[in-house]
């Protein structure tokens, strides 16, 4: 371990709330359109209401265990605490898959996003050229980090309330359709649709990551981490029933600006209004993808710290405090994926991260439980052990379908996972 220099205890509620919503916001301004590809409007909303109800479980759980443990390496810390460091390994593994692939994911739509204000830059250089920038202001320091995040949040957040105002005039409700009957629901549609709704939530827990930052864990994670949730769930809620109700969900599946494209259709390509709300929809973009970087470079460190990473992640820089290898060097793996993946498999590689994280965690939740009943828990999730147990067997039915969705990229991911594994067994053999 390396116990100096530590990082800055300089976060609040209120900038843990900026987090916990601007890792995910993005997932509002696209990437979750991709599910009307794969089942129509009931069949995906179910899919949607299925995946908020194990988020809610998940988050009642994992604000226990991020506020007993206010550890940066956050779910790897809990598994390595209540399994081992095997687990701890693989689960910190985990975390980097779902954090290593949406950035990029985030980066293509932002540049796409970027191309429809501006048709002469090319949308994969735009994408490229703004991961760089948000890379460069990471290196800042902790403090100018949080406060750039918290901003760029709330202005995504009134981008959000913005198109919703602006498409509530045209609202039709008998473009949505009639409640279907049973035998007419194709389960197949709402299982491989689930992907793309873990889009709408994925990367919330980030907020652990953090959590060594946070000048009073025990009181601040619950507020901001809680209250994160509950604004990401009303609207993600209000964008899916709105916007079905004014465009058709086959003409917006496959585009990487969905809500730009629904208001170019309403106001027509001359008004000033798509593109004025396109602007302010790249501060949602931002936010995630600012959000995101900051989450796994701080993985990256924590795990350089226990070991389970080369040492020189961990290494601070002596001004700001800032893990600088461990932000760059994420930041370059997210580039190579922008290479090689497209942002649909960017998507659900980084949901299979983030679902087996998820599962692992809810088991280290019940572990802890009964293994240090004594633990400090300032914030206890309620209806133990019913609740941990039903977010298991959600979690469960989320993690096939993603495996089903992708299964060689699925594939992949483990082969390279027990690469990785082997790699550090015979690191602690040597030592």
């Amino acid at each position: 371990m390396n116990d100096s220099p530590k990082l800055h205890k300089a976060l609040h509620s209120v900038h843990l709330w900026g987090m916990a919503v601007g890792l995910v916001i993005s997932g509002d301004y696209f990437g979750w359109n991709f599910g009307w590809a794969k089942a129509n409007f009931w069949e995906f909303g179910f899919a949607i209401i299925w995946i908020a109800l194990f988020y809610v479980m998940f988050a009642l759980c994992f604000t226990e265990l991020a506020a007993s443990i206010p550890q940066a390496g956050g779910p790897s810390a809990y598994a390595k605490r209540a399994l081992g460091d095997t687990f701890g390994f693989y689960t910190g593994y985990l975390v980097l898959v779902e954090f290593l692939l949406a950035p990029p994911a985030i980066a293509s739509a932002l540049g796409g996003y970027i191309h429809f204000l501006f048709p002469i830059i090319p949308s994969f250089y735009a994408g490229i050229g703004m991961f760089v920038l948000l890379l460069l202001i990471n290196l800042t320091g902790i403090k100018q980090t949080a406060r750039f995040e918290l901003f760029v949040t709330f202005v995504a957040v009134m981008g959000l309330l913005f198109y919703l105002g602006l498409v509530f005039p045209h609202l039709s409700m008998e473009r949505i359709p009639s409640f279907p009957t049973f035998p007419s629901i194709s389960f197949s549609s709402i299982f491989i649709s689930i992907p793309f709704a873990i889009w709408f939530f994925l990367a919330v827990e980030g907020v652990a990551l953090a959590a060594e930052e946070v000048k009073n864990p025990a009181k601040d994670i619950p507020k901001g981490y809680i209250a994160g949730i509950f604004t990401l769930l009303c609207l993600a809620g209000m964008i899916y029933v709105f916007t079905a109700a004014v465009e058709q969900t086959n003409e917006i599946a496959t585009i990487e600006y969905p809500l730009s494209f629904v208001l170019n259709s309403l106001y027509g390509v001359e008004s000033i209004w798509p593109i004025l709300f396109t602007f302010i929809g790249l501060f949602g973009l931002v936010a995630s993808l600012f959000g995101i970087i900051l989450g796994n470079s701080r993985l990256l460190y924590a795990m350089s710290k226990e070991g389970y990473l080369p040492n020189y992640l961990s290494k601070l820089t002596k001004g700001p405090l800032v893990p600088q290898n461990a932000v760059l060097s994420g930041g370059i793996l997210g580039i190579l994926c922008m290479l090689f993946l497209d942002t649909a498999e960017l998507i659900t590689i980084s949901a299979l991260g983030a679902c087996g994280m998820y599962l692992l965690s809810l088991v280290s939740y019940i572990i802890l439980r009964k293994k240090e009943p004594q633990l400090d828990r300032p914030y206890k999730a309620p209806l133990y052990p019913i609740l941990p147990v039903v977010a298991i067997l959600f979690g469960l039915f989320a993690f096939g379908s993603v495996f089903y969705a992708e299964p060689i990229l699925t594939i992949v991911v483990f082969v390279v996972g027990i690469f990785l594994g082997g790699g550090y067994y015979m690191s602690q053999i040597r030592r």
